[in-house]
Parts: C-alpha cells; structure tokens; sequence
C-alpha cells in the first residue's frame, strides 16, 4: 500500500509545479481581461521597419512613384472626390486612363472650376449689391428722420397736408419718427389721456380678478353684459394674444410685451363696452405698442378704432360693410375687370378676403415692415388706402388667381406668400385709380349708403 501512495505523492507534486507554472502575476493585463494568455511585452516598431519586413516577406520591392502618382503633392489643395478622380490615375487593377481621356477629364475639371469661380463672382456681386442697397436705404432714412424731426413734426398743422408730405408718408416713415407721425396723423378726437387709461386698466384688472374669484360684483351696469360675456371676452383676449405676431415671440406669455398687449385690450373692453373685444384688435394694438409708448398706443387704438370704417368691421354692422364690399366692387371692375369676371364666375365675394385684411389693416397677412409701409399711407389717405391696398394685391397676383378655382383662391388669399417685396406691392398699389365715372372713393361710398338708407326706408322688413 505505500508504493500507490508514493506515487500519488509525486504526481500531487507535479501537477502542483505545473500549476505553479501556469498561474501568472495578477498584475498583467492579459490575465485579468481573458483569462488566458498574458500580453507580451512588445516595443513599437517604426513604420518602415514593418513596410520592409512586409516586402520582404511577400518578395515585393518597394518602387517609387512615378511622377504622375505625385500629382497630389504638387496640389496646394487636398483634391476632393471628383477632383481626384479627374487628376490622378486609376488605381493598379483597373484599365490605364489614355492620353485623350486624360487630357478630356481635366478640360471638364477646369470648365467645373470655371463655373463654380462663376457662380462665386455673381454672388459675390449680389452680396455687395444688397450692401450698398442697404447703406443707400439707411442713409434715406437718416435724411428723412432729420427732415420730418427739423421741419415737419414742429409744423405739422401747416404741413400735414402738403405735397412733400403726402411724398415722403409714400416713400416710408423713419422708424424713428413713425409713432409720433401715427398719432398726430389719427388724432384724438375723443380727448382721451393718461389718466383716463389708468383708469380704464384699473378697472380691467378689478374684472380680471373678480372673474378669476368668480364674484359679480363689480359688473358694470352700463355694459349690459354678464359675467359668461365677460368671461369669455378675457379668454378671447388670451387666446388672440398668443397669436399675435407670433414668429416674434414677444407678445406671447412670458414676452416683453405680453403684459402691455394685455394691458391695452383690457382697458379698451371697459372703455367701450358696447364694443368690447374682437378678434383682430390685438394685431393693430400690437403694431401700435412696437412705435409708442403704453398710454399713447392706447390712445391712437381708441381712436383709430372709432374711425367710421373700423367701427363699421369692429360692431359688426353687416349694411354698412356691405356698403363698403359694394364701393370696393365698383373699383375692383374698373381697375381688373379681367379678374372681377373670374371672381363672379367662380362666387368669391369681397368679405371672403377683405374681413381679414381690415380687421388687421394687414398687420396679419402681411410681413410687418410692410404693413407699417401701409399704416404710413393710411395714416395719409385714411380709409380710402385700405380698399386701395386691396385691389393692388389683387393686381399683383392676377395672373394666378385667374387659374384658380373658388376654393384655391380663398386658401391663396388667407395666406398670402411672405416672401412680399414692399416695392412690388407699392408698384401695383401706385397703377390702381381710385376714380370710377369721376366720381372718387368718398362720392361712390356716399352715393352707396345714400341708397342703401332709401332702402331700408323703403322697406320696413329690412330694418327688423
């Protein structure tokens, strides 16, 4: 029994050397990520060295480059692609370019570089023409500033109405000056002032909070609203605000002038309550708030609202919009009577385009420098420019519109393209005559309500 247990022994003995041998240091990294051979150490080889060990081992001889493979060298430039495929040689296993392939991809690579250096020179061009238009602009406009700060605002009395004036509300109103020019141009005829707005807002803010508190009492007997109409007048305010100019992102909650917007509309619905608020009001309060201060907008949105057209749109008084669509209709054949024919044929009235753009004095579907050109001349013309604007769109897009159909125009009317060039839309206003059988905008519209007042007491069905 001793002789298996000594041999047991010496066997225990090497596999416990063996073991000894294989278990290596826990410090080498092949032992502790695989658990099977340790890393050797090895040394890095220089590149050439393993380039000469490759030749050697495959036979092959290092060749230098012949004077075509060191086109890219001599490029100040690292070609791109097509570049590259143009001036180097094909790689080893395809078929050698010929001479005349050759010499046919580099006249095409420099016919290429030709039209790109082409394209970059007219670009160029019209950068630097864009530039000196835009030097040329505000240098215009600092010389208009100084001529309306200098001579026009301090006479306006004398000089609202003179032909230099009536050029240069054309041309576009400074910046500078155009809240000032605004409010002396629509008046204030109802005498409103700073203190008669603090008090209108004040009162907004005791309806606001008396509505968020759900308590009637501070209802205004002379309204004649309840609190469901005013409730629903606030939420309608909210939610016009938030879509007021909203690319601009500065009337919205949160914005800088959200609170202002606010504000305006909210003491204007106290100030006239038998109006109260439509939607639309909020996209002229906000052009207004952009050019004057607080008080003043709410000054100039109080009486250009109470101007006859507005407040024809703002109360809702269907005969004498008709009224207005039907003075509209008689430029409208003078001036496109191409078009009016399609507009009849296909049944597009004016109220389907026209409602939007006097809600908004085209605040809304017109970029905003635009319709501040609009203002300008509205602010010269009045009403009358309005129903101009109108038929001068109409011109512009004539040739488009006559291929639509009812629908496809109303869509195209209702969102009009915001790429509008202020000197195409002025150039088609200028070639409209507001003049029908020489009778101008106030007699057409005067001789229109006169019979519709004949009318209506002709018949007394019309006026219940």
């Amino acid at each position: 029994m001793a002789a298996p247990s000594l041999l047991l022994l010496i066997d225990r003995n090497l596999f416990t050397k063996k073991k000894s041998c294989t278990i290596e240091k826990p410090n080498e990294l092949g032992w502790k990520l695989f658990g099977k051979v340790p890393l050797r150490e090895t040394f890095p080889k220089d590149p050439k060295i393993i380039q000469k060990e490759y030749e050697a081992k495959t036979g092959r001889a290092h060749r230098s480059p012949s004077p075509k493979q060191n086109v890219r060298k001599n490029l100040d430039f690292e070609p791109l692609s097509t570049t590259g495929l143009i001036l180097e040689d094909r790689p080893a296993n395809l078929p050698a370019k010929s001479a005349e392939e050759t010499q046919k991809h580099r006249q095409e690579y420099e016919e290429m570089v030709a039209q790109v250096k082409k394209r970059e020179l007219k670009e160029a061009q019209r950068r630097k023409k864009q530039l000196e238009e835009r030097c040329k602009l505000e240098e215009s406009i600092g010389n208009a500033s100084i001529i309306w700060n200098n001579e026009i605002l301090p006479n306006w009395e004398v000089m609202c109405c003179s032909r230099r004036v009536r050029e240069l509300c054309w041309q576009g109103i400074p910046p500078s000056v155009r809240g000032k020019v605004w409010s002396l141009a629509i008046g204030n005829e109802l005498n409103i002032t700073h203190e008669l707005y603090d008090i209108c807002l004040a009162r907004a803010k005791d309806r606001w909070r008396s509505l968020s508190t759900g308590s009637t009492d501070t209802e205004n007997e002379d309204s004649g609203l309840s609190a469901a109409d005013r409730e629903a007048s606030l939420e309608l305010i909210k939610l016009d605000i938030s879509r007021t100019f909203p690319n601009l992102c500065i009337f919205q909650e949160g914005g800088p002038y959200h609170d202002m917007l606010h504000s305006i509309l909210g003491a204007y619905t106290c100030y006239r309550p038998d109006v109260g608020y439509v939607q639309g009001m909020s996209f002229i309060a906000a052009v207004l708030i952009l050019n004057l201060d607080t008080a003043d907008a709410f000054i100039a949105f109080s009486n250009l609202l109470n101007k006859p057209c507005q407040m024809a749109f703002f109360r809702v008084d269907q005969g004498l919009m008709l009224t207005y669509y039907a003075a509209f209709e008689v430029f409208f054949e003078e001036n496109l009577p191409r078009l009016f024919a399609h507009f009849k044929k296909n049944n597009v009235t004016p109220d389907i385009y026209l409602i939007d753009w006097i809600f908004t004095m085209y605040s809304k579907p017109l970029p905003l420098d635009l319709a501040c050109r609009i203002w300008d001349v509205f602010c010269r013309d009045s009403e009358e420019f309005l129903f101009r604007t109108a038929l001068g769109i109409l011109r512009l897009f004539e040739d488009i519109l006559t291929k639509m159909d009812f629908i496809h125009i109303g869509q195209f009317l209702k969102k009009l393209p915001e790429d509008l060039s202020s000197e195409d839309v002025f150039t088609s206003i200028a070639a409209i005559q507001m003049q029908s059988r020489n009778k101008k905008w106030a007699q057409v519209l005067a001789a229109l309500q006169k019979d519709s007042r004949e009318m209506e007491k002709g018949s007394p069905s019309l006026k219940r």
